[in-house]
């Protein structure tokens, strides 16, 4: 039981730190994006 619990728990928390990661790329991409576009637009 208390094994189970721990392999969830650290399985949320992987599961957590990639989804941060993930978040964290797709708003440097639309920043990237708006940079570029707003460079192009001077």
């Amino acid at each position: 039981m208390r094994a189970t619990f721990l392999v969830l728990t650290l399985a949320v928390m992987i599961f957590g730190l990639a989804a941060c990661n993930t978040v964290q790329g797709a708003g440097r991409d639309v920043q990237e994006a708006g940079d570029a576009i707003e460079d192009s637009a001077d």
